[in-house]
Parts: C-alpha cells; sequence; structure tokens
C-alpha cells in the first residue's frame, strides 16, 4: 500500500477516534447536567411508609417531571442530625427544601437558614412551626384522630362495652401531627361516655416504648382495658405485643394509622380493629410538583392556607376488615398477594380478599 494512502487512513482512524470520544464526553455533559437540585428530608425510617413510598414516589414524580437531582436523607428520629442535613444540602446548592421534620419547632431554625439563602422550603406532611413556609402538603390529621376514635367507640358500643376503660397511645410529642390526631381522638372520646384509664406520648413514635407502657397499664388495669386508642400502626403493633406477652391471646380494640402492612395483616386475623389509609403517592406527587415550580419561580396556588401558607389537606380513609379490598388493594397501595401470604391466606379467603 502506498505510504501516502496509509497515512491518510491513519489519519481518518485517528479522526473517527477522536470524533467518537467527543461524542461520548457531549453525552456525558448532557447527562450530568440537571434543571436543578430539590434536597428530600425525611425523619425517620420506624414508619415503613417513608422508605416504602413517601421517598421512591417523591423521586418518581421528580423524574417525571425533568433533569432534577434530588438530595435525600433521613435523620433517624434525630433532630440535630436533621439540621446538619438540611446545611448539608443548601451548601451542595439545593434550590428547594422539601422538609418533613424530627421536631416541629426546632425545624424552625432550618426554614431561617434557608430563607437566608433565598432557598424556600415545603413544610411535608408535619407542619413546621415559625411560619415563613412556601407549602405544606399533608392530610387532615385532625379529621385522622376523629376517625380513629369514632371507630373505636363503635366498636366497644356494639360490643356492648359503651363506657368501657380504653388505653391513649398517642404519637411522639414532638411531632405537631401527633397533637392533631389527638385533639382530633378527645373530640369524639370525650363525649362518648368512655373512660381513659391512662394516656401516653410515645417518644420517638417508638413501638417498643408504647410495649413496654402499655404491658405496664394491663398489669394494672388487667380486663377493665376495653379498647386501645394507638396513634399509628407502629405503636398499635407494639400495645398488640404487649397484650400477647401477658398472655391475652385475643387483644381488644385497637387502632392504628398508615396502612402498615403488617397492620393489615393482624387486620385481617383480628388483632388489630383499624387502620387510617392515606393515599401517599397524591401527596408524594403534589410535593414534587410544587418544588420544581418553586425551582422554576412559579407561584404556589393550593386549596387553602394554614397561617398564610398556601396549604392541601388530603382526605384520609378508615379502613376496616371488610374495607381494604375497596380502598387498599383497589388503589395499589397493596396487592392482594402482599397482604395474603401463606400465614393469612385462610383469613383473606374468610375476609373475601382475593
Amino acid at each position: 500500500m502506498p505510504i501516502r494512502r496509509r497515512a491518510m487512513m491513519a489519519f481518518a482512524a485517528v479522526a473517527l477516534a477522536v470524533a467518537t470520544l467527543s461524542g461520548v464526553l457531549t453525552g456525558c455533559g448532557a447527562q450530568s447536567q440537571t434543571d436543578g437540585t430539590i434536597a428530600l428530608l425525611l425523619p425517620e425510617a420506624k414508619t415503613a411508609r417513608y422508605e416504602t413510598f413517601d421517598r421512591p414516589l417523591f423521586e418518581k414524580r421528580v423524574a417525571q417531571l425533568g433533569h432534577y437531582s434530588v438530595l435525600y436523607s433521613n435523620a433517624d428520629q434525630d433532630a440535630a442530625a436533621q439540621k446538619q442535613q438540611a446545611e448539608s444540602a443548601l451548601a451542595a446548592g439545593a434550590q428547594v427544601l422539601v422538609l418533613d421534620p424530627v421536631d416541629s419547632k426546632a425545624a424552625a431554625s432550618i426554614v431561617s437558614s434557608a430563607r437566608a439563602q433565598n432557598v424556600p422550603v415545603i413544610s411535608y406532611d408535619r407542619l413546621i412551626s415559625g411560619g415563613g413556609l412556601a407549602y405544606y402538603v399533608s392530610f387532615d390529621n385532625e379529621k385522622v384522630g376523629k376517625l380513629q376514635a369514632t371507630a373505636l367507640v363503635e366498636a366497644l358500643r356494639a360490643a356492648g362495652k359503651p363506657v368501657g376503660g380504653i388505653l391513649m397511645v398517642n404519637g411522639s410529642p414532638t411531632d405537631s401531627n401527633a397533637a392533631l390526631f389527638r385533639r382530633g381522638a378527645h373530640s369524639v372520646i370525650d363525649t362518648s361516655g368512655l373512660t381513659v384509664l391512662n394516656e401516653y406520648d410515645t417518644p420517638d413514635w417508638s413501638p417498643d416504648k408504647a410495649q413496654d407502657w402499655v404491658a405496664g397499664q394491663i398489669a394494672q388495669y388487667g380486663s377493665r382495658i376495653a379498647g386501645v386508642y394507638a396513634a399509628n400502626d407502629g405503636v398499635a403493633g407494639g400495645a398488640i405485643a404487649a397484650f400477647k406477652a401477658a398472655g391475652i391471646t385475643q387483644p381488644p380494640f385497637v387502632t392504628g394509622q398508615d396502612a402498615e402492612l403488617t397492620a393489615v395483616q393482624r387486620i385481617v386475623v383480628g388483632d388489630q380493629y383499624m387502620t387510617v389509609y392515606k393515599a401517599i403517592q397524591p401527596e408524594a406527587y403534589r410535593a414534587a410538583e410544587a418544588a420544581v415550580d418553586l425551582i422554576k419561580g412559579k407561584k404556589i396556588t393550593a386549596p387553602s392556607t394554614t397561617a398564610g401558607v398556601p396549604t392541601t389537606l388530603l382526605n384520609p380513609v378508615a379502613v376496616r376488615v371488610d374495607d381494604i379490598e375497596s380502598t387498599i388493594i383497589a388503589d395499589g397501595f397493596w396487592k392482594a398477594s402482599d397482604i395474603c401470604t401463606p400465614a393469612y391466606a385462610d383469613a383473606c379467603a374468610k375476609a373475601g380478599i382475593r
């Protein structure tokens, strides 16, 4: 082959390699570019919903809306850690914080720090104290407590125990929602004729602490306990475990919230009376949409306001065994196959869950 031709072919090969490499680098650059950065800061993992539903649903919706980066952190019930996570997100260039606070009052300092850097904050699921928020999305949390208490009162009346004694296992004292659940529950219970034997605010929503407290109440009150108002499914599980450890194979009526899989299975077999189902997808999606709107400089609009903050409050639903198929399963929150594992197959068949 002539020298000139070999040289021309070598030059063409080098040019092709350079062009190919340039295309790869350009593609990588395009993929690494984002339309903005959003920080999602969740409070804990003891409640199954956050890692199972809130985070993946939020990230899914953000991805549908554009090339946005999500900086995710979970504080594991540590308010100081959550503040550090927020500061790290701000330092990393977060343009919006979506914050579900560990401590609603302590989180006010996070809002102040973000506002000082012109970064808006969305209060997610729990309302942050102190104002200065761009948006608040949650459920009607006082209604949650009313639904729980109403179900408990009706169950006790139907069982012929209209003036029975109950325990109230409330949520974490640092969670603003827990106060709303409690208020809603008391608005029903206090006029029902039921006797509140004792009441407990469960630190960190800890099922173990709820179990320990209920165990002490069983030792004190025994058969006088006709029902348990449990603010969520985690503490409900702790309460039920306390009864079973005390040799009470059929616990009294116990409420719950969040439609956790284990709670739904307890309802199927009759260990837990009810839960409150909250469709998390619209909550997570609305938070994601609002975060993207804020990055784009759009004004947030909402159906109502809370202390001047645009607010969306979604509707919770009471679920007993007969409601599981028409709510939780119909919405795709859990599939019948998730609930009706071999250990629960007979109970599911009896309940008509297919």
